[in-house]
């Protein structure tokens, strides 16, 4: 028998298990809604298919065969493990278990993603988590993750989402820092200043500010270049200099008053790195309840954060 014929045996296979434990054909019609005749076609057709009689029949009774009840046995089998599938598959999707997989960019995940995993954790104690730290761009389509957080103001077809925020970039000192050399009140003032800044191509350390629709560009220096926000951030903490921020990374520093946000009338625009944060996933009817939950605690919680805007002095 081939893998095809194999296939289309399947229901003829599970409808013998029901004959059998029915006694006849009449009562396995009526439990399932069809004609005895219909029944009866059936297991003609299966018994064709194995070329072995499954079924003895008499005016009085039905009863299986030798080759009929060892197919039988095979046959009960297969049908309790696919109970068991069918029941698994509803528990996994109404019941919150399992792993869920979550890339995000490095910075955006140790300091938003990780501190709200444990709370996760307890909350759901039989969903594990694992949290992979990538600045590519992880395709949850392709690559072995349920969800990823990518930050674009145009998230790719194919792909469903949930906006998170929205990243802005602000510039930090520390109040040490600005008691020494003063605070800049107009962007130009920045050309005074020693402003750390990210230094991955030649036009990062010229700075473009907003307000409404004024628009100022400044070519800042400084003795500390870096391209880890973490380490700016530290670099601003301990005074060297003024530094451009993702607001997600300043949070906490602005919140207990390590660094103060310089110029909190002026929007900066970073060029890149910036814009609306999404939470993306498999375009499915059926997505798992581990899932789910997962990305209904991360709208709720990351959505409650707030960035200061920074009028902390």
């Amino acid at each position: 028998m081939t893998p095809a014929q194999l296939h289309e045996s399947l229901a003829d296979m599970a409808l013998l298990v029901r004959v059998i434990d029915a006694g006849n054909f009449s009562e396995a019609a009526r439990q399932l809604g069809s004609l005895p005749s219909s029944v009866s076609r059936q297991i003609k057709r299966l018994e064709q298919s194995l070329g072995a009689q499954l079924l003895e029949r008499t005016t009085r009774r039905l009863r299986p065969t030798e080759a009929g009840m060892e197919v039988y046995r095979h046959c009960s089998r297969m049908l309790e493990a696919a109970n068991s599938a069918v029941n698994v598959a509803g528990e996994l999707a109404s019941s919150p278990r399992g792993r869920v997989r979550l890339s995000a960019p490095t910075q955006f995940a140790r300091t938003v993603l990780h501190p709200l995993v444990p709370t996760f954790l307890g909350l759901y104690p039989q969903i594990d988590v694992q949290l992979v730290y990538n600045d590519l761009d992880a395709d949850p389509l392709a690559d072995d993750v349920d969800l990823v957080i990518r930050l674009t103001n145009r998230p790719p077809q194919g792909l469903a989402g949930r906006p998170l925020g929205r990243v802005r970039w602000l510039l930090c000192a520390s109040p040490g820092y600005l008691q020494r050399h003063g605070l800049p009140t107009v962007p130009s003032d920045l050309a005074q200043h020693q402003c750390v800044y990210l230094g991955e191509t030649p036009d990062d350390n010229h700075w473009r500010l907003r307000q409404g629709d004024r628009t100022q560009s400044v070519h800042v220096k400084g003795r500390y270049i870096a391209n880890h926000a973490g380490a700016r951030l530290s670099a601003a903490e301990q005074d060297l200099g003024i530094a451009n921020l993702p607001d997600f990374i300043a949070r906490d520093a602005l919140q207990s008053g390590r660094v103060i946000h310089v110029l909190p009338e002026w929007e900066l625009d970073p060029g890149k790195y910036h814009g609306e944060i999404w939470l993306l996933y498999h375009p499915t009817r059926f997505l798992p309840a581990k899932v789910r939950v997962l990305i209904d605690y991360l709208i709720a919680r990351v959505s409650q954060q707030s960035y200061p805007s920074g009028a902390e002095r």
